[in-house]
């Protein structure tokens, strides 16, 4: 099929792509996330199967104060044992609404409270096995920060880049996190379009 010739019909169940699910059983369950794995029966008969991790979703902010500084944190990543930079996001809260949900982490991470948000668009950041949603927003905050909120397990710092900074930051691959390229890149387009 050509990508001109795409529609949101080709997706899902009407796809000649679509995998039918013949069975699910959970194989783990924690706080944060379920995982799922999927007996499934592909278009031509045969039989696979499919591990999916099952999250509530979560979104993150790039935010920007008046002087032009962009927010960023760091934060300890024991996934890839490191120390990472990138833009301040976190899980929803069962039944919180994006826009909600942003300003809340935006403040518990860093202090800014938000004096403007615009959403900039929705990523799934990894789905070939995550059905993980991340809604994106740019932010405009006020000039100081107030209290942070962090939860009791994490520790954050907040860092303050100017846009040439960023760029080269993304650049030299020191920030790398697909959310935060994602957002930049919503961000550079709907402010050049």
């Amino acid at each position: 099929m050509q990508a001109d010739n795409w529609t949101p019909a080709a997706a899902g169940a009407n796809s000649p792509l679509y995998e039918k699910t013949l069975s699910v059983s959970t194989a783990f369950k924690g706080r944060a996330l379920v995982i799922d794995v999927i007996d499934i029966e592909l278009p031509d008969g045969r039989r696979s199967v499919r591990e999916c991790v099952r999250h509530r979703g979560a979104v993150a902010i790039l935010a920007r104060r008046p002087d032009g500084a962009f927010i960023f944190a760091r934060q300890y990543r024991k996934c890839i044992e490191q120390a990472y930079i990138e833009v301040p996001a976190g899980c929803m809260e069962v039944g919180e609404a994006p826009d909600v949900a942003a300003e809340r982490e935006l403040r518990e991470e860093s202090g800014y409270l938000v004096k403007s948000l615009m959403p900039l668009g929705s990523i799934y950041a990894c789905p070939g096995y995550s059905e993980e949603q991340l809604h994106l927003f740019f932010a405009e905050v006020e000039e100081k920060p107030g209290a942070t909120d962090f939860d009791s397990d994490e520790n954050v710092e907040t860092l303050l880049f100017d846009e040439t900074t960023v760029e080269r930051l993304i650049l030299d691959g020191t920030i790398s996190d697909a959310k935060t390229l994602s957002a930049w890149l919503l961000y550079k387009m709907r402010k050049n379009p």
